[in-house]
């Protein structure tokens, strides 16, 4: 028996990083007696380790609910928690589009963030019904009028009604309950209409094979039902079909306005795209559903394995994770210094992070990554336009009409303190600004970055100037052109392609000496001298070298003429000279990863 539309409401919850929206899908679980005491445990919602031990949602995670409200109706109340990062607005877009209403959860003590509003942005571009939330209430330095207030202003919501809630202690959670009921919308749906549903996402399980998550627009999803999915052009039986409550539970059917997921021995998750239409094979809908653009890598790396023998290992582990997080892609590239590994393209830095966190800790690989870089548009001489992904790659000076880069445009809110400082950081990267306005005591500034000079270390100077006040969103504008020159690092006079980058002219001098300092500290010594530059080009701009081990080989000599020992030296300095054109320097992993970290120090 599927639920009456009037009684289901799905909803999502916004907020920016830390605000408290995992803590409070824990409680909607605990109150509505989703899972028993003994099975809580604190962010239920985030089930990867990672999640749990950098306190952040990644991964956005969907539960369903049983209430019993107050005019004594039961609801279905569907939640889909979200993540708050920027790297993960993607997943938070998807979502939107699976639901109609949001909770907008914000600190009382810190107000409205850079992603609250870019989330907030998401939601409203669904068309959803938006309750504001003012969490952690109880706190000394919460400042409930100030925020009201902030809301208002930035946002534009009137938060006159705003629930004042606090989700660690349960205080006020009874009122979100009923305000999901009464404040948002059911949804619409035809159940005698032809099978239409969204595909949410997809994870790879390994008894299960693929789940799909789905949301049901019109008709209904059986258990052994032939479905088709309009873009892939792929037909399957489903297996099982059932919900989250957030325990994995198998029910005989989904109707309209219902979240739920079935399985059907999908082995490739590459058949279930997110956002496609899922519809009966033998009685198809007519119209597909709009279609999500497909998340789009910002920042590019190299992934390489420190044993060259666990590479078929890491291409079977890439395959994997490519099954839970749509957004991850990657191509096999070679490296002469690194050997065989993948280029892969990411969201953003923290996206990079946990890909390459997950590789080594679910896969036990070791990893070199090479430096991040974003994606460049090359205009050559013969009116092609070509799109760069890796610094390495670049074609020949001669054939390059210009060179174009990635700028974004950045929203930072900041207390007013810090903006001096920030300003400086912004204009130190190139920056231009746009706009500066207040609300209330935060200045909320825009800018106009190349992403190039954002992707290395822009976040974390940005947190430590602001002692993690400021917040940051940013967003994608266009390719201009820039005047990028590729520096390259020679290494006993062999280029390592790993340590290659394009830069901005009028920096590439001081990386070049900093990677050459850097590299000077992290290569051991070899038996013969080892000359470390870096060139833009034929012209070399800094150098620095690695002395020679000293082996005594006079020792062998006691008393006796002293051209014995000078023929020996004479023999040994020959040996050198032959070493160090035929020797190969031996780079430790540690001194790769230590040079590409290098920030503005």
């Amino acid at each position: 028996m599927t639920t009456p539309l009037k009684n289901i409401r799905n909803f999502s919850i916004v907020a920016h990083i830390d605000h408290g929206k995992s803590t409070l899908a824990d409680r909607l679980i605990q109150l509505t007696g989703g899972l028993e005491i003994r099975e809580m445990k604190a962010q239920v919602l985030d089930s990867m380790d990672i999640e749990r031990e950098r306190g952040i949602t990644i991964k956005a995670q969907t539960v369903r609910l049983k209430y019993h409200a107050q005019d004594g109706e039961d609801y279905i109340l569907n939640l889909i928690d979200t993540p708050g990062h920027v790297d993960f607005a993607y997943e938070v877009s998807r979502s939107m589009a699976a639901v109609e209403g949001s909770l907008l959860v914000v600190d009382a003590s810190q107000g409205v963030e850079a992603q609250t509003l870019a989330n907030v942005y998401h939601a409203l571009d669904a068309n959803h019904e938006i309750v504001p939330v003012l969490n952690k209430v109880d706190l000394p330095a919460a400042d409930i009028p100030r925020v009201k207030q902030q809301i208002e202003d930035v946002i534009g919501l009137d938060a006159s009604d705003a629930l004042e809630i606090s989700a660690k202690s349960g205080m006020g959670i009874d009122t979100v309950l009923e305000a999901i009921v009464t404040r948002l919308p059911a949804p619409k749906g035809d159940i005698s209409a032809p099978l239409k549903a969204l595909l949410v996402d997809s994870w790879y399980d390994t008894y299960l094979g693929v789940v799909v998550l789905i949301r049901v627009i019109d008709g209904t999803v059986k258990k052994g039902q032939k479905i088709r999915m309009m873009n892939a052009k792929a037909t399957y039986e489903l297996d099982r079909v059932g919900v989250f409550t957030p325990k994995l539970v198998a029910v005989d059917q989904l109707g309209p306005g219902e979240l739920g997921f079935f399985t059907a021995s999908i082995k490739e998750v590459a058949d279930t795209n997110v956002g496609d239409t899922i519809t009966d094979d033998k009685k198809p809908t007519a119209t597909a559903l709009p279609d999500f653009r497909p998340a789009q890598p910002v920042v590019f790396c190299g992934l390489f394995p420190v044993d060259a023998s666990d590479f078929e290992e890491l291409r079977a582990a890439m395959g994997k994770l490519r099954l839970n997080d749509a957004s991850f892609s990657y191509e096999m590239e070679t490296s002469a210094a690194l050997g065989f590994g993948f280029r892969c393209g990411f969201l953003g830095l923290l996206h990079l992070e946990i890909i390459q966190e997950r590789l080594s800790r679910e896969f036990n690989l070791d990893l070199i990554a090479t430096a991040p870089s974003v994606v460049y548009e090359i205009v050559q001489t013969d009116g092609q336009t070509i799109a760069l992904h890796n610094p390495a790659d670049l074609p020949d000076v001669m054939k390059i009409e210009e060179i174009r880069e990635p700028w974004i445009k950045a929203t930072i809110l900041t207390p007013d303190e810090y903006l001096g400082s920030i300003l400086k950081l912004c204009q130190d990267r190139r920056g231009v600004q746009k706009n500066l306005s207040y609300v209330g005591s935060r200045a909320l500034v825009e800018y106009e970055l190349p992403l190039n000079e954002v992707v290395f270390d822009f976040y974390d100077r940005l947190k430590s100037i602001s002692k993690g006040y400021a917040s940051f969103d940013y967003a994608l504008i266009e390719h201009r052109p820039g005047d990028l020159v590729k520096l390259s690092v020679l290494v006993n006079a062999e280029p390592v392609d790993a340590l290659s980058m394009l830069v901005h002219r009028t920096v590439a001098e001081t990386r070049g000496r900093l990677m050459c300092e850097k590299l000077k500290e992290l290569i051991p010594p070899h038996l013969f001298v080892i000359p470390i530059q870096a060139a833009i080009g034929g012209k070399i701009i800094a150098r620095e070298t690695v002395r020679a081990m000293r082996k005594d080989v006079t020792a062998k000599c006691y008393g006796g003429d002293a051209t014995r020992k000078r023929k020996l030296l004479e023999k040994q300095k020959k040996g050198k000279a032959k070493m160090r054109q035929y020797g190969n320097v031996e780079i430790p992993q540690e001194a790769f990863i230590k040079a590409l970290k290098m920030g503005d120090e």
